[in-house]
């Protein structure tokens, strides 16, 4: 019996997500330049053409990861806004940052990485670029909820509250056994109902 059109794009979905993640594995042991489709076939346990059905190669890939991340921001950010308060609205980004890190930190350190790469480098400065401006849209919605918390310094406050965030979420794919919930709720309360 031939498979249904909703099993065909479930199968095609679970091969992107395998692929796009021995991507991020590949490239984070490797680096980009240094990694090879071939690598990356071979990690997510498909044939090189296979891959080239879903990819154009290697910056296709990156290209993926990257929007799927931004994709991920944006997400939480317009979810947030919709909310009603803006205590509401912060702790939304709180938990949404941080539960796409417990599904899957190596996300996190591969861009993390991917943005501490030099400016020169073309390829990778295009797509770090792209994850500083998504970045900066999710500081700006934050300093506007701020604003509206009527704090004394929107900008200072969203900028540690940034911190803090991004802090906790390195923290959270170095160490096993880090205590997401308990700093979970500490950020919430410090940022959240003060």
């Amino acid at each position: 019996m031939p498979r249904s059109r909703e099993e065909n794009e479930r199968i095609r979905q679970q091969t992107k997500n395998s692929i796009s993640t021995a991507a991020m594995e590949v490239f984070l042991e490797r680096g980009y330049h240094a990694s090879s489709v071939e690598d990356i076939a071979k990690r997510a346990g498909i044939s090189k053409g296979l891959l080239y059905n879903y990819y154009q190669g290697k910056e296709g890939l990156l290209a993926e990861i990257v929007r799927i991340r931004t994709d991920e921001i944006a997400n939480v950010i317009e979810t947030a806004s919709a909310l009603p308060s803006p205590k509401d609205q912060l702790a939304h980004i709180v938990e949404g940052a941080l539960s796409h890190i417990v599904q899957n930190p190596k996300a996190y350190r591969f861009l993390l990485h991917l943005q501490t790469q030099p400016e020169e480098d073309a390829v990778l400065s295009k797509y770090s670029q792209m994850l500083n401006q998504e970045m900066a849209r999710q500081f700006e919605t934050q300093c506007a909820i701020f604003e509206r918390m009527e704090v004394a310094n929107p900008a200072l406050r969203s900028l540690y509250f940034s911190s803090a965030l991004h802090g906790v979420m390195l923290l959270m794919t170095v160490y096993p056994g880090y205590p997401v919930e308990e700093v979970k709720k500490q950020i919430i309360k410090d940022f959240c109902h003060g």
